[in-house]
Parts: C-alpha cells; sequence; structure tokens
C-alpha cells in the first residue's frame, strides 16, 4: 500500500505487538468517530426513553420488577436513524426487510474503519491475508419476529376455546401474522450472527478467517483475542475485529429485567456507592489491527498497541451469572504477565463496570488484589456504560475504542453520573480514583502512558487487554477538533481589547486557523 521505510518508533515490546491501524463505530447519539470521541470527551449523556422504533412502553413497562411479561426499566443508549442505501454493498432493496440490522450496519462500520486506516476503495492490498472476526452474541434481533409468526397453531387454539368462529379466527391469525417480518429465502442467513461477519468478508472480498465470538458481555475483547493469535501466528497479515450488536428490543429488556440487572432509576452509574443496575445500549465498534512491526513499515497510523490479553474461565462457582473475583484477577495477572508491564504503570482503566453494585464491587476487589496498594490514586478507573449504557457484545470494544483515542489523544476522559464514588474504590491506599471531567493525561517521566479494558461475559468469561501509546516522546496534547484555544496577549487593555475584536469568528475555519496562529506566535515573558 505504502512505501516501506525506516521508522524509529519502537515503542517498549513483549513478544509480538498488535496495532490498531484504523476504527469505525456506531454509538447512541455518535454516527462516526469523530462524534463518539466528541461525546467521550465532553462527557455528553447519550441515555434516553425507548423509542417508538423499538418498542412502546405503554405495552410493557410496569414499574413491578415481577410483573409478568412486563420489563421495569425504559431507558437506554440506541443509535441515531442512519441512511443506508443497499445497492452500494450489493443488496437488493427488496432483501432489506429479511437482514439483520448488525449485519447491515456491519458494513457501514467497517467501511469506516478500512477507510480511517487508508484502506478505502482505493489503495490496493493484499484482500486474502484479511481476517474478519467478530463478538456477536447468540441470535440476532430478526429471530424473534420470525420465531413469533410461527405461533399461529397456539393463537388459533386459544380462540377455539375462546368460542370464536373458525373464519373469524383465521382473519385474527392472518392478522397478527402480517405483524411481524415474512419469512422469505434471504430470511434464514439473514438472521444468523456469523453471516455478520460472512457478510463483511463478501462484500470487501477478503480470504482470510471469517467467524465471530460469543463470550455474552465480553465478545468483542473475546474476537480481540482471536484476531490477535491470527496475526501473531501470521496467518492474516490484517484482522477486522470489535464486536456488534444492535439487539435492544422488548426481548433483551425482558432478559435483563428478569435477572434482574436493569436500573430502576435508568441511568447506570458505575463505582458510584447509590448505583442500582445496569442500562441497555446498542453500538458497533470495529477496529483494524495489524502487526506493529507491518504497519510501522507501511506507515500506518497507529491509534495505540496491544500489549497483551489476558483471557480467563471462573471455573467453579456459584451462580452462572454471579461474577468472581478470583476469576477475574487471573485475567488480569494474564494481561499484565503478558505485556511484561507492571499494573502500577496503567493510568487508565476502562473497567467493565456495568453499574450493579456487587458486580463493580468485585470487579474492583480483584483490580485491587493485581495492583496493590499505591502512596496515593495514580490510575483513573471509569467505564463508557456511564454515557451510552451497556452495548453487550460491543461493550468492550467501546471500551477498548475509548481508550485507544484517549492513548492517541493524550487526554484522559470522564465518567459521568458519579456523586459518591463506591468504597471499594477509595478506602484504604487505593492505586485508583474516578476521574470526574476532561483533562490532559500528563504521563510519569520516562514512561509511556498505558490503559487497561476489561470485559467480561455471563457464564465466567473474563478478558483484559493492555494498551501502550505508540508515541510516548510526543509530550503536547492533541487539541480536539471541536474545541480550539486562542492566546492573546498586548502591552495594555486597550491593546488586548482590538485583538480580540479583531478576532476572526466568522467561520470554524478561520477561527481555527487564527486561534493556531495565536498559540504559536505567543510568547508568554513578553
Amino acid at each position: 500500500k505504502k512505501d516501506s521505510v525506516e521508522t524509529n518508533h519502537s515503542p517498549s515490546t513483549h513478544g509480538t505487538s498488535i496495532a490498531i491501524v484504523g476504527i469505525g463505530c456506531l454509538f447512541p447519539k455518535a454516527n462516526n468517530l469523530s462524534e463518539f470521541w466528541s461525546n467521550i470527551r465532553q462527557g455528553l449523556d447519550a441515555i434516553t426513553e425507548v423509542p417508538a422504533s423499538h418498542w412502546r412502553p405503554e405495552d410493557y413497562f410496569d414499574k413491578d420488577p415481577k410483573a409478568a411479561d412486563r420489563v421495569y426499566a425504559k431507558m437506554g443508549g440506541f443509535l441515531s436513524p442512519i441512511d443506508f442505501n443497499p445497492m452500494e454493498y450489493g443488496i437488493l432493496p427488496n432483501a432489506m426487510e429479511a437482514i439483520d440490522t448488525s449485519q447491515l450496519l456491519g458494513l457501514v462500520a467497517v467501511d469506516q474503519a478500512l477507510k480511517d486506516a487508508g484502506y478505502g476503495p482505493g489503495p490496493d492490498f493484499d484482500r486474502e491475508r484479511v481476517s474478519v472476526i467478530l463478538g456477536v452474541t447468540g441470535a440476532l434481533e430478526l429471530v424473534i419476529p420470525l420465531g413469533a409468526r410461527l405461533g399461529h397453531p397456539i393463537w388459533r387454539a386459544a380462540m377455539q376455546e375462546a368460542g370464536i368462529d373458525a373464519a373469524t379466527a383465521d382473519d385474527a391469525v392472518q392478522r397478527i401474522s402480517e405483524a411481524y417480518v415474512p419469512w422469505q429465502e434471504n430470511s434464514f442467513p439473514g438472521l444468523l450472527g456469523n453471516v455478520v461477519a460472512g457478510r463483511i468478508s463478501k462484500h470487501f472480498n477478503f480470504g482470510g478467517t471469517n467467524c465471530v465470538c460469543d463470550a455474552a458481555c465480553g465478545s468483542s475483547l473475546s474476537a480481540l483475542n482471536l484476531a490477535s493469535l491470527e496475526l501473531i501466528s501470521g496467518q492474516s497479515d490484517m484482522v477486522v475485529t470489535g464486536g456488534i450488536d444492535t439487539f435492544n428490543d422488548i426481548f433483551m429488556y425482558s432478559c435483563f429485567s428478569k435477572t434482574p440487572a436493569l436500573s430502576p432509576s435508568g441511568h447506570a452509574r458505575p463505582f458510584d456507592a447509590e448505583g442500582d443496575g445496569t442500562t441497555l445500549g446498542e453500538g458497533l465498534g470495529i477496529l483494524v489491527l495489524k502487526r506493529l512491526a507491518d504497519a510501522q513499515r507501511d506507515q500506518d497510523k497507529i491509534y495505540a498497541v496491544i500489549r497483551g490479553i489476558g483471557t480467563s474461565s471462573d471455573g467453579r462457582g456459584a451462580a452462572i451469572y454471579e461474577p468472581s473475583a478470583a476469576g477475574q484477577q487471573k485475567a488480569l495477572r494474564r494481561a499484565y504477565q503478558q505485556a511484561g508491564v507492571d499494573p502500577l504503570s496503567i493510568g487508565l482503566i476502562e473497567a467493565h463496570g456495568t453499574g450493579t453494585r456487587v458486580g463493580d464491587a468485585i470487579e474492583v476487589k480483584a483490580l485491587r488484589e493485581v495492583f496493590g496498594e499505591a502512596d496515593k490514586p495514580c490510575c483513573a478507573i471509569g467505564s463508557v456504560k456511564s454515557q451510552i449504557g451497556h452495548t453487550k457484545a460491543a461493550a468492550g470494544a467501546a471500551g477498548l475504542i475509548k481508550a485507544a483515542l484517549a492513548l492517541h489523544h493524550k487526554v484522559l476522559p470522564p465518567s459521568i453520573k458519579v456523586t459518591k464514588p463506591q468504597e471499594a474504590v477509595t478506602a484504604g491506599k487505593t492505586p485508583f480514583y474516578l476521574n470526574s471531567s476532561s483533562r490532559p493525561w500528563i504521563a510519569p517521566t520516562g514512561q509511556p502512558r498505558r490503559a487497561g479494558v476489561s470485559a467480561l461475559g455471563f457464564g465466567g468469561s473474563n478478558f483484559h487487554c493492555v494498551l501502550e501509546e505508540y508515541e510516548p516522546q510526543k509530550q503536547l496534547v492533541d487539541w480536539p477538533e471541536d474545541i480550539q484555544i486562542a492566546a492573546f496577549g498586548a502591552d495594555n487593555s486597550a491593546g488586548l481589547q482590538t485583538a480580540l475584536e479583531t478576532f476572526p469568528t466568522d467561520s470554524w475555519q478561520a477561527l481555527t486557523r487564527a486561534a493556531r496562529h495565536s498559540r504559536a506566535q505567543f510568547d508568554p515573558k513578553a
């Protein structure tokens, strides 16, 4: 793709390091990477009441958690409508209804990531050596309406028992059936999770491994682990990975409501003393990975370097969905051992942090056991779920993208909705603190910035990823695109007033140029 050149970028490595060279994403109130990072940095709350496109609260909401076939939560993180041209992706318009949203929007998010990495439609590269390995949980959303249509014998029998005549019953059955998506030739592939990866591989003509991983809410880091192994083994030269979850309908709310794990208040507050449960979200987070040496050779943009990924199972425990501190500790220790770094060198932990009080406390217990004590708090801990909700299969990818961008921009992003931190975080000689506002990430002298990202899944699946910045020698914090700082100086107040009045504000482009010039020319000693 690009001419090979020598480079002096050489972050410390332990084994084969992996570079993140491209990112694409769709998350609540963010239809691209720039919007997502802007929302993260500004602490924007993307949680809203369920839109009519998903389900109607008047049909299903009941504040009583035990009410049969009802849910006690109606808030969540939902994707904004996306313009989608099926012909652009080789899909006939009449097949759209039979293809799950995850398969359709997966094409959009991967398209974004490849273009961001510089591997869009223009450059030529070896597509036979590109794999697609994604985190996707269980069945897709399209299974529910297609399966519901098959209940017609039960509907008809119930109406017959109620004394309804056959003709009226037939008419009612037909009306009920028409309320659901009809079966057609494309329905079977359209409802399959593995076809999320298959459709992407087909459209972009990739010849490497093509599969999905299901580790419940740890799925995207499970996929990341397999993607890294694929690169380390040499079977692929590039892997498209991450997590995709657009399943936020009433069925999913019922699953979490009857556990019960949802927040009655409607807002997940990870690591807050008053946290009362999680909030569901949906989203797509895609990363393009290459071996670090290959990315350097090809002069790729590098967001961050993956230094290690630790995985574990809880083994024998209590309930199948009950988290285990011991199991999580195994994943943490394996990650830091593989990375070859001291846990106390980590400046940011993007935790699983669902907002459930017990689950968050157990996660912090595991982290503190591995990190040990510190003379003063030195590592920010938070969870993007406070802003976009728990995106399930995409949860790890959302956290990974947040952490990679934090390293890339050298900014510690905030964790919102924390009024009083959990004692598990703050008690004793804790290494952790909750960062409530976006601020520059000042690294210790002579040490690169590092972050850890966790994702945990039902069934005792634990994953932890260690990330490191690519250019530790670059000390300046990158300016966000939507914020500009201008520096003004004058010999007297009148001169300062004139400088302010003549500063261009007629367009953002002119303002950006002027602000950049003012910073370059400003002399604090003058």
